[in-house]
């Protein structure tokens, strides 16, 4: 079956035990979002919330909240989307195995966008910004944003539908310096999609169309964030997901408006007016800070009757938007591998907020009769991953060989880094990549976007056994008060606080006078922090302290380290230094009195009793 509306989802939730109302008034300043990270938190159900304080309009959340329930939703298409997916990355599939593919041409046909006529279901009314859900979601962030919007913008040299972005990039509504009902912000780069499309504009000095989309049918925000392969429409896609075409015609302005959404905001971006957008609480567990952002000018708000706003909220993972990358994998994860000559598998690592952290698997095929194997085609496909779309904003990647463990699963944290640091040689396998781009919502570098990267190249027999309780004797300088062993192999140290870089020179030369002579061959990994309980205390807080807090260029240290020929390697343990420095965004935390109000819905009687 497919959805038409995002009504009708919420209705099939409903009736199969997926949803949950809250009838009381709600208030949009980080309750609403409290609500939804605990019922997240307990893997429940999706929230309807029907009296949204300050607005008129309904919101719901956590539809894609577990794989399960992305499954149940699209549980008529998904096998058919993969097997699309699958022959557009490798259409020889189709010409060797023509009966298994038989259904393929139907379901891109019926994919096909379909242009309707002006009286479609959005067209039933007009509202302004300031009457939306002006739904806040941390203590810090900087106004009131969607956090699920599907933004559609035409390249002005191939107009129209097939040729258009429709991408998730998220939209400030008010606060700042935006003037309310008439400016918001919208936050992207200049390489997405609609970056591509505002450069044409800004080049040819015209303003860019945007249409933005909230709800609608749910196939419609999943097509907004599939990595697609080229040649193939979000709006395609959305229809093939949904088994419903995508349905569109164009406002009296010339604006895209998508005949299904629950609300369409329709503005034009002009060339080089930017305004401060953020703070916002992000996918890394911190704050995107305050920087400057293109700007869109608001004409229109539209509405269908009856409109739900969708939204979601974003944090330290796992969140809902976990669930959507499971099941983006759970879609394309054979496309990639196809794309990168023997790469296996990789796993960018949502414990330690999705782009820091890579894990890869590779063929090492080029010294199969060498006695000691080494690794020479996993870092030609560490290359290869560091230049590919979205991975190239990565700053560590872990690949191991696959011949050394055929088994090796890189969803397994503690399994993968086991098998990387019971063979990894750390006179050799470190290869940095410095002064490069990272995640721009990533802090721990020297500059907005601007950080390093080191792929960690593991291939070859097990070399050591890892420490899984500290030598008896282990001690430290007095200016480490404390340690703990966070898995075998990994031991946290806590540190001083950081101050300088300076200082930290001379802290590490304090610990490596102290170990150098040590006998740590099983401690081939040292993370320092400025907690070691905390980030010893689970997997998750390990790689999330570890791979989050540090900049790879400036952060990794090593005892009794060297350079040769400009290769940086260490004899002893490897020391990623991982404490908060200056410079870091903040940390998110949530609001107490929010999660008090939030308790008191979990009491018997209260809507979410027995969820939260």
């Amino acid at each position: 079956m497919g959805y038409s509306s995002l009504q009708s989802c919420i209705t099939d939730l409903e009736k199969n035990g997926h949803l949950v109302r809250i009838k009381q008034e709600v208030d949009p300043h980080l309750e609403m979002a409290a609500i939804h990270l605990r019922v997240y938190e307990h893997q429940g159900p999706a929230i309807l919330f029907e009296n949204v304080k300050g607005s008129k309009f309904p919101a719901v959340s956590n539809l894609f909240g577990t794989l399960d329930r992305s499954k149940f939703i699209f549980r008529d298409t998904l096998d058919k989307i993969k097997t699309l997916v699958d022959i557009k990355s490798d259409p020889m599939k189709a010409i060797k195995q023509p009966f298994k593919y038989l259904n393929t041409g139907l379901t891109a046909f019926s994919a096909l966008p379909m242009k309707v006529g002006k009286n479609a279901p959005i067209s039933f009314g007009k509202t302004q910004i300031s009457e939306l859900p002006q739904i806040v979601n941390w203590p810090m962030d900087g106004g009131p944003f969607v956090t699920m919007p599907q933004v559609y913008s035409e390249d002005m040299d191939k107009p129209g539908v097939m040729n258009a972005n429709l991408g998730m990039y998220r939209i400030q509504l008010a606060g700042n310096e935006y003037l309310l009902n008439d400016e918001i912000g919208l936050h992207y780069q200049l390489h997405r999609g609609i970056g591509v499309h505002q450069t044409k504009a800004n080049a040819k000095g015209q303003p860019l169309k945007v249409s933005i989309f909230v709800g609608g049918p749910p196939s419609h925000p999943v097509s907004a964030v599939m990595p697609l392969p080229e040649g193939l429409s979000e709006m395609t896609f959305a229809g093939a997901l949904g088994n419903r075409r995508f349905r569109y015609f164009y406002d009296a302005e010339g604006f895209c408006i998508s005949a299904d959404a629950d609300f369409v905001i329709t503005g034009t971006v002009y060339p080089h007016q930017n305004k401060p957008e953020g703070p916002f609480g992000d996918h890394l567990g911190y704050y995107s800070l305050t920087h400057p952002f293109p700007l869109m000018k608001v004409h229109n708000v539209y509405h269908k009757k009856d409109a739900i706003w969708s939204f979601t909220v974003v944090g330290r993972p796992p969140q809902e938007d976990t669930s959507f990358g499971a099941l983006i994998h759970e879609i394309t994860g054979s496309a990639l591998p196809q794309e990168i000559p023997g790469l296996k598998a990789v796993n960018a690592v949502d414990e330690a907020g999705v782009h820091p952290l890579l894990f890869a698997i590779g063929s090492e095929r080029y010294t199969p009769y060498i006695k000691e194997r080494k690794p020479q085609e996993i870092l030609t496909i560490a290359n290869h991953i560091f230049g590919k779309n979205q991975l190239s904003l990565a700053k560590y990647l872990f690949i191991a060989a696959q011949e050394d463990d055929p088994s090796l699963d890189i969803h397994n944290i503690e399994g993968f880094l086991k098998h990387i640091l019971e063979r990894v040689d750390l006179t050799r396998d470190l290869h940095f990549h410095t002064r490069t781009t990272i995640d721009t919502l990533d802090y721990s570098g020297n500059g907005l976007n601007s950080g390093s990267k080191v792929a960690i190249t593991v291939a070859g027999d097990i070399k050591r056994e890892l420490f899984r309780q500290m030598p008896s004797n282990f001690t430290l300088p007095n200016i480490f008060p404390g340690f703990k062993l966070a898995m075998p192999g990994v031991l946290s140290i806590q540190g001083p606080k950081f101050t300088t870089e300076a200082d930290t020179e001379k802290q590490i030369a304090v610990l490596n006078d102290h170990l150098k002579n040590k006998d740590l061959q099983g401690l081939p990994l040292i993370v320092l922090c400025d907690d070691a309980y905390f980030t010893a205390e689970n997997i998750s807080n390990l790689v999330w302290v570890a791979f989050t807090r540090s900049n790879p260029s400036h952060d990794i240290h090593g005892i009794n380290s060297f350079t040769e020929h400009k290769h940086w390697g260490c004899k002893g343990p490897m020391i990623i230094d991982a404490r908060i420095k200056p410079h870091h965004a903040p940390v998110l935390e949530k609001d107490p009195a929010a999660e008090k109000r939030v308790d008191a819905l979990g009491v018997k009687g209260g809507p979410l009793a027995g969820m939260i």
